[in-house]
């Protein structure tokens, strides 16, 4: 995956989610694509998604916990 495909999913997920469930989309970005945007700057994706720098700390919270977790269908 590049950047750009990361950032366009990332972004996707954030303005699609309820207004109070931001960061736990963010979250959910991290866990389900952690293997792929492991490597990759993430301050840059989340900059490229149109959402502050900040988020990068947030997507790897859900990539640390993509080894524990599994999503439900």
């Amino acid at each position: 995956m590049r950047i750009d495909e990361a950032a366009k999913i990332l972004a996707s997920m954030y303005n699609n989610s309820p207004e109070r469930e931001k960061a736990l989309h963010v979250h959910l970005f991290g866990i389900k694509y952690a293997d792929e945007v492991s490597g990759m700057p993430l301050g840059e994706v989340a900059i490229r998604a149109g959402i502050t720098e900040a988020y990068k700390t947030e997507i790897r919270k859900g990539m640390n916990m993509a080894r524990y977790v599994q999503l439900k269908p």
